[in-house]
């Protein structure tokens, strides 16, 4: 395994936390499981988080990608296009090349890049199905950056397992922490850290179908809860990332 100094984190809610909470208010996530897998290994890492919820490629590369650069990481991890994917208008040329130009920049610096595509989201959210074109789309295009600037790509999309409605949080849109949990193994594998195999991918225990009550009830909760507030939202052209700053905006050490 390659020794690693200062690893920064580049990208959306995913990538911020959500929905992995702490216990104190805030949002573990991936991106911090990680660093604390790749500090544990190693016996020491400096960590940034850039991510903040809401933001489209195009945003994450203007906002982000400069302070990161400014860093000079020799890890990164970028994972970006789901707003873009949700959004009205979806351009996977335009999502492609901003990714690129991420990518060529950072590895440029000498930084291993990671990324992962986004698996199937039908079993988890059934109106997903219409957006199993876009979805595809930018998985492609991941996979089409990465195999350019050398980048390494956790391809989800190819893992059943990850379509599991259970390693998802009620909105139906992040993870829940055990899906976090899962994304974090499947990077520390990737990257090489001792003791993470691709156990990850495993399928988790067979559950009971679930009554036709207790999904009549999902599914009004989830509506009233997380569907009529998403809309809202998109219908004044407002992002849940408003006013959101970075949770870790500089690099410091991982406790």
């Amino acid at each position: 395994m390659r020794r690693y100094e200062r690893y920064v984190a580049l990208g959306d809610s995913s990538t911020e936390g959500l929905d992995d909470p702490d216990g104190r208010g805030h949002y573990r996530g991936w991106a911090n499981r990680l660093a604390e897998h790749v500090a544990a290994a190693q016996g020491s890492l400096l960590y940034a988080n850039l991510g903040v919820r809401g933001l489209r490629t195009r945003d994450i590369r203007a906002r982000q990608l400069d302070v990161a650069l400014a860093m000079r990481p020799d890890l990164v991890t970028l994972f970006a296009g789901t707003n873009d994917v949700v959004s009205k208008a979806f351009d996977p040329d335009a999502v492609g090349a901003d990714m690129e130009a991420m990518h060529r920049a950072l590895i440029g610096q000498g930084a291993t890049l990671l990324t992962f595509t986004l698996p199937d989201l039908t079993p988890v959210l059934p109106m997903a199905r219409r957006l199993a074109p876009r979805v595809a789309a930018l998985n492609q295009a991941i996979r089409v950056v990465s195999a350019g600037t050398g980048a390494v790509v956790v391809d989800f999309a190819a893992a059943p397992t990850a379509s599991d409605p259970r390693l998802w949080s009620e909105d139906r849109f992040h993870a829940n922490a055990e899906g976090h949990a899962r994304i974090a193994a499947a990077l520390a594998h990737a990257v090489g850290i001792p003791g993470f195999e691709a156990a990850w991918a495993e399928d988790l225990p067979p559950a009971p179908p679930p009554t036709a009550g207790s999904r009549v009830r999902a599914e009004v909760r989830w509506v009233t809860k997380y569907l009529i507030p998403w809309l809202w939202r998109h219908a004044w052209g407002r992002s849940s990332g408003h006013g959101v700053t970075p949770k870790r905006p500089h690099l410091a050490p991982v406790d």
